[in-house]
């Protein structure tokens, strides 16, 4: 098949879970003699075209603007004029991932007669429980156009297939579930001799402090405030030796994250490092003692596959898709969503029974390979395809 791919990030952009799902998903496709021509943003003012892991990369050059919506627009523009360019030898589908990249994928399915199959990593409706302002009307409405115009919408959890036809009233025999995956082998492990990490890991916390962290965008939706809330009855339980490390960035929020520190506090406890570059999250992940996240809404959890590859003991909450990844007792401690209370005894079963963590991290990195193998993901997004695909050869108009 011969399959152009819209995404409006791909690496070295990184702003989501897209860019690596993206980067993962498309050479396993191309191991399995598929043509994928992917079309995303540059980072530069230049057009740039090249082949990346088999895949056939074009990144183009979207103006800077204030207005994110005008320049949305303007990048589906230039996606659908090189989109054009591509068609000209004809393309076997399309395949479109989120709302952003809809108008370009609308227009050439329709205009070369393609089929459309679209993956939705998140919705507007469940970031904010419901459409609430006009902002997020204009995207739910390019997440509804987008899912209508698709032979095959892909989301990434069964608990996302109910919110896709909660939101968008898309069918059920219309969407395929297929689960994201995960390279062990990219999970990064610093090298650094044992003195040296141990060295590393005092600029956090003590060595007789557990070490509990999160990595991610700090954002309401992703309950870092209820981790904090769980803290002092952390802290009182363990005579006080936790640091809590907080990886991530997250502008004006953050400030309210600091604030309620500070009131509950705790704020001598808890480490905002800000951004944090990969190497280093690998030696957070080599000396923490439990990776915890509290989300309010999580379609999947990729940081999930994370620490299962890793080998970091892991509590989540029981939002979205996360309980269909990390099995409570099992592979991780599942938690009461919005509950700190339930949180704080989910980090305390890690904490107090770490040989217990280990076997739970034993059974993670199995599931690894039978869950969550790309490989596999691959041959399922081929079975989605070959769905769509019609008998008749679509040529140019």
């Amino acid at each position: 098949m011969r399959v152009l791919v819209l995404a409006w990030e791909f690496p070295p952009r990184i702003i989501g879970g897209i860019s690596r799902h993206v980067a993962e998903l498309y050479p396993e496709l191309v191991q399995r003699h598929h043509e994928i021509h992917l079309l995303t943003v540059a980072l530069t003012p230049e057009a740039e075209e090249t082949i990346i892991d088999g895949i056939a990369v074009y990144r183009l050059p979207v103006p800077a603007n204030s207005d994110f919506f005008a320049w949305v627009r303007q990048m589906n523009h230039l996606m659908e004029q090189k989109g054009r360019e591509l068609c000209l030898t004809p393309m076997d589908l399309i395949h479109a991932h989120d709302w952003l990249v809809a108008t370009a994928a609308i227009a050439l399915a329709e205009t070369y007669a393609l089929p459309l199959v679209a993956t939705i990593h998140a919705t507007e409706y469940g970031r904010y429980n419901g459409i609430h302002n006009d902002s997020q009307r204009y995207i739910h409405h390019h997440e509804v156009a987008l899912t209508q115009a698709a032979q095959r919408v892909i989301v990434c959890s069964k608990y996302m297939q109910g919110e896709v036809s909660r939101a968008f009233h898309c069918p059920g025999d219309k969407t395929r579930v297929i689960y994201n995956g995960i390279r062990p082998e990219r999970v990064t492990r610093s090298h650094l001799a044992d003195q040296e990490l141990a060295q590393w890991r005092r600029t956090f916390a003590e060595p007789d402090e557990a070490i509990i962290y999160y990595v991610g965008r700090l954002t309401y939706e992703k309950g870092i405030f209820v981790l904090l809330n769980a803290a002092p009855l952390v802290l009182k339980a363990m005579g006080d030796r936790v640091k809590f490390v907080i990886i991530g960035t997250g502008d004006s929020y953050a400030v309210h994250l600091r604030q309620q520190a500070w009131n509950l506090g705790i704020f001598h406890k808890v480490v905002f490092t800000g951004f944090m570059d990969d190497a280093d999250v690998g030696k957070m992940r080599q000396v923490a003692n439990c990776a915890v996240f509290p989300s309010l809404y999580e379609p999947f959890g990729i940081v999930a596959l994370e620490c299962y590859a890793a080998g970091v003991p892991l509590v989540v909450s029981d939002t979205g898709g996360l309980p269909e990844v990390v099995h409570h007792g099992e592979t991780g401690i599942v938690t009461r969503v919005h509950d700190h209370q339930s949180l704080a005894a989910g980090i305390l079963t890690v904490l107090q029974d770490p040989d217990q963590a280990q076997q739970r991290v034993l059974a993670a990195r199995r599931q690894l390979q039978e869950r969550f193998r790309w490989d596999h993901i691959a041959a399922y997004t081929e079975q989605v395809y070959g769905e769509v695909l019609s008998p008749i050869p679509c040529v140019s108009p």
